[in-house]
């Protein structure tokens, strides 16, 4: 198996007397996609958040390309190469897809006071990375908000690989999405991972885990129960 991308080590994280994480260790390699299942209140929120530099880990440790690294907010985790895509998406419905893909990071053209957003490139950018992903959109200036659920969920796992992931945390990505939408959805994952990035799949749902994945743990009440790979 290839080097781990990250390696949490023991971790464990506490909210004055609730430990929500208690001991938790996990990784993900390059082209893997390591699925983490758990029912509500299992803790999986708090180890995203704790992965992705919102919580800092009150004990344990979290090497990154065998660094250890100590993240101070998400932004440090952005910058270092893992990406998270929430359920909510982060995304602005009325504007437009270009808007969402490039939003804070738009390309530009000319210069001093003649420099402007280049949505010429943009838009041709933000279409080829989508198709990418087996997703064929009406146009680059349609409304998130006329996007199915999957198609919103491809557009921001989109956005994130292209701007350099080297792991991608999915929380929830099949949630209340319909049976052709899942379908939609797990075939991005597959191409993402392919792409040599690692995933790391938040669920409660097995069916989907089986679907995509290549490792499976299972936390309950801040605690791993255990680790299995594909075919064990």
């Amino acid at each position: 198996m290839a080097d781990a991308i990250v390696h949490m080590e023991n971790i464990e994280k506490h909210f004055g007397p609730v430990i929500a994480l208690a001991g938790v260790s996990f990784d993900v390699t390059p082209g893997e996609c390591h699925c983490l299942l758990g029912d509500n209140g299992a803790g999986k929120s708090t180890f995203i958040k704790t992965m992705s530099g919102v919580y800092k880990p009150s004990a344990g440790s979290i090497l990154f390309e065998g660094e250890e690294m100590n993240f101070d907010s998400p932004r440090d985790s952005m910058e270092a190469g893992i990406a998270t895509v929430y359920q909510d998406l982060a995304m602005i419905p009325l504007m437009s897809v270009t808007r969402n893909f490039w939003m804070g990071r738009e390309p530009t053209k000319g210069r001093g006071l003649f420099k402007r957003f280049d949505i010429k490139r943009a838009n041709e950018i933000t279409m080829a990375e989508i198709e990418k992903m087996g997703i064929n959109l009406r146009a680059p200036d349609q409304a998130v908000g006329t996007l199915s659920g999957g198609e919103r969920q491809t557009v921001a796992i989109a956005r994130a690989v292209y701007f350099g992931a080297k792991v991608l945390i999915l929380d929830e990505p099949t949630s209340a999405l319909g049976v052709r939408q899942t379908s939609n959805v797990l075939a991005t994952v597959e191409r993402v991972r392919d792409q040599g990035i690692g995933v790391v799949f938040i669920t409660h749902n097995v069916r989907h885990a089986l679907a995509v994945g290549d490792r499976f743990t299972v936390l309950n009440r801040g605690k791993t129960l255990g680790t299995a790979t594909r075919g064990n």
